[in-house]
C-alpha cells in the first residue's frame, strides 16, 4: 500500500520538475525574443503562476514520498 503513495509522490514530483523546467525554458526564450515591456510582463505573469503550481506539486510529491517511506518501515 505504501508503494502506491511513494510512486504517486514520485510521479507528482517529476511532473512538478517538468513544470519548473518549462518555466526556465519559457523565460529564456522570452528574453532572447526581446519582447517589449508590456508583452514581457504578461508572459512573466503566466510563467510565475505555472512556476508556483509546479513548485507546490513538487513539494507535495516529496512529502508523499517521505511519508510513504516513513510509514512503510
Amino acid at each position: 500500500m505504501f508503494d502506491i503513495v511513494i510512486a504517486g509522490g514520485a510521479t507528482l514530483t517529476a511532473a512538478g520538475l517538468m513544470g519548473i523546467l518549462w518555466c526556465i525554458w519559457t523565460v529564456a526564450r522570452a528574453r532572447r525574443q526581446g519582447l517589449e515591456e508590456p508583452a514581457f510582463r504578461a508572459k512573466m505573469q503566466r510563467v510565475v503562476a505555472v512556476n508556483m503550481g509546479a513548485l507546490a506539486a513538487s513539494v507535495l510529491g516529496l512529502m508523499a514520498v517521505v511519508i510513504g517511506i516513513m510509514l512503510g518501515k
